[in-house]
């Protein structure tokens, strides 16, 4: 019997996932959660073999949540469910461990068929993700120009920027405008927006 835990803010989708998982002979969903952080806590206390975590989720996206996961539970494998994944999303996703990436919009029984391919060690990408992801441009600024963008976004100003990246304020301006720049942008929070969604952020 392969143990699951369902994470996702929904509950009528999270309720809907657990009723369709509960009619395979061979998976039992023993947890649920409707966010990030209970998910890693329900993960701990519940030990299941394979964790299915929306990607976007309140606390902790579930990113974060493979992440956290491939730290305290190397042994529960993550399987990413996305009602809009970009192919940015499913490059952090395997970055951070996961070992599946879905589309809500798979066929029903796609949901199962992923969670014994990963409990079985194996992976599974979404195939029209992955051809997306394959074509994705690279990111076309430096790493300190990204390091002050990522600082940026958070409302930091640039005083504190330049403090926390040992730089000249000038210097930091000189790199949020190259951001700018680079990236064909209207302003510090379109290039933020820009950079998110192409996975460089």
């Amino acid at each position: 019997m392969i143990r699951v835990l369902l994470a996702d803010d929904e509950d009528l989708v999270r309720v809907a996932l657990a009723a369709l998982l509960g009619l395979e002979p061979d998976l039992e969903v023993v947890a649920q959660a409707a966010d990030g952080p209970a998910a890693v806590t329900a993960a701990l206390a519940h030990r299941p073999d394979v964790a299915v975590v929306d990607l976007e989720m309140p606390g902790l996206t579930g990113i974060e949540v493979a992440a956290e996961l491939a730290r305290v539970r190397p042994d529960c494998a993550v399987v990413l469910l996305t009602g809009h994944g970009r192919p940015a999303h499913l490059r952090q996703a395997l970055t951070a461990g996961a070992a599946g990436f879905l589309p809500k919009g798979a066929p029903g029984g796609a949901l199962a068929d992923v969670i014994r391919r990963v409990h079985a060690g194996g992976r599974y990408v979404d195939p029209s993700l992955a051809a997306d992801a394959l074509t994705l441009p690279a990111c076309p600024l430096t790493p300190r120009e990204l390091e002050t963008l990522r600082l940026a976004e958070l409302g930091v100003p640039v005083a504190v920027i330049a403090r926390r990246v040992h730089l000249a304020a000038g210097t930091v301006r000189n790199h949020l405008a190259a951001a700018v720049q680079k990236l064909g942008a209207a302003n510090r929070a379109e290039a933020v927006r820009t950079a998110r969604e192409n996975g460089w952020l």
